[in-house]
């Protein structure tokens, strides 16, 4: 699909990756409608984008009634809806045994909650909107992009929720590319490596520059401008279909 053309559903779009991909498709001549549960940061998002371009959604990812409510809704400011970016998500750290206790089970299940139910759920409500579409070039209806993590390959202790969040993400790309083949749907996953997000910002100049070290080539973190140029990519490309992109630098997560 051509940028200009873009109809999306960015989730977690009021800040960090999300907005980058906002951002970018907005530039492009897109529209996107911004779903987050940041209420502060959503006028603001929206302000920047311009009220014709972009709207905020408040969304909890993991309410399914809430979210089909809001991807009709979204369809409807829109004008359509051909795409859908997945950028939600939350880290989740934590040992399985901790200091005090063994991590409390409400801490894995509202990771995997988030992060792989809540990916899955706009998804299949995106998807269920983009199989009524007019098929475009090579019958093509509608784009999902999912956000995973290099973690789900080479999680590090204290991760076991995270990457079993985003393994899960990375697991379910091919067999819905798969099914959702015959409606023209394609569906891909970005993995980022360490990114430059405002939570790496708070940290120490001596971590940061840890954290550009352990990184190859380039050795610096990736900007989110980088990401959203990835997702820019798998939208224009057909061919892209049912894998995972590593936007790492070539990263390897050590144990710790």
């Amino acid at each position: 699909m051509q940028p200009s053309d873009t109809l999306a559903i960015v989730t977690g779009g009021v800040s960090g990756l999300g907005l980058a991909v906002a951002r970018h498709l907005v530039s492009q001549g897109g529209k996107v409608a911004l779903f987050d549960v940041n209420d502060d940061k959503g006028p603001a998002a929206v302000e920047e984008l311009g009220a014709g371009n972009a709207r905020y959604f408040r969304t909890d990812v993991t309410d399914e009634a809430g979210v089909a409510a809001n991807v009709a809704a979204a369809k409807e400011f829109l004008g359509g809806l051909n795409a859908a970016i997945n950028c939600a998500g939350i880290l989740g750290a934590g040992r399985v045994l901790g200091k005090e206790a063994p991590m409390a089970l409400s801490t894995f299940q509202t990771t995997v909650m988030v992060n792989l139910v809540g990916s899955f759920n706009v998804a299949k409500a995106a998807a269920d909107a983009m199989q009524h579409n007019a098929p475009g070039e090579d019958g093509e209806r509608g784009v999902i992009v999912n956000t995973a993590s290099v973690a789900a390959y080479d999680g590090q202790i204290g991760q076991a929720a995270y990457s079993a969040s985003k393994g899960g993400v990375v697991g379910m790309t091919l067999p819905m590319a798969r099914e959702l083949a015959r409606f023209g749907i394609r569906v891909m996953t970005v993995a980022p490596g360490i990114f430059w997000t405002p939570m790496v910002d708070g940290m120490p100049e001596s971590v940061q520059q840890s954290l550009n070290a352990s990184i190859p080539f380039p050795s610096r973190l990736g900007k989110p401008e980088e990401f959203a140029e990835t997702v820019g990519f798998i939208l224009r490309n057909r061919y892209l279909n049912g894998e995972t992109i590593r936007l790492d630098g070539a990263v390897r997560l050590a144990p710790k």
